[in-house]
């Protein structure tokens, strides 16, 4: 049985920083590409971060670019999720989610990817 475990979350205040992570297991995803997603009360699910499979290629919305970084970890089959000068606009739950095609280079549409996490609830205080 496949799971995506994120951890990490938490309440910080504006211009903080926080680290997800997303612990795999029950298959390696180290040749598929993966990703987090974000979803606010009241709002659809939103793109936040993907990788590649191979790590080299990573792509972010403008909401968070040059704030948050996107990084794996193949050995641990791990995903992390750096988040930098975080504003009160980033609090939501975050996903992390993974696609089961090998050699992805991953996706903006949550539609692409086949597992999900159950989410970490991140706060950010004014």
């Amino acid at each position: 049985q496949v799971q995506l475990v994120e951890s990490g979350g938490g309440l910080v205040q504006a211009g903080g920083s926080l680290r997800l992570s997303c612990a795999a297991s029950g298959r390696a995803f180290m040749r598929s590409a993966m990703g987090w997603f974000r979803q606010a009360p009241g709002k659809e699910r939103e793109f936040v971060a993907a990788i590649s499979w191979s790590g080299s290629s990573t792509d972010y919305p403008n909401s968070v670019k040059g704030r948050f970084t996107i990084s794996r970890d193949k050995a641990r089959n791990a995903l992390y999720l750096q988040m930098n000068s975080l504003k009160p606009g980033d609090t939501a739950v975050y996903y992390c989610a993974a696609d089961k095609e090998e050699l992805s280079s991953g996706s903006r549409r949550s539609s692409r990817y086949d597992y999900w996490g159950q989410g970490t609830q991140v706060t950010v205080s004014s």
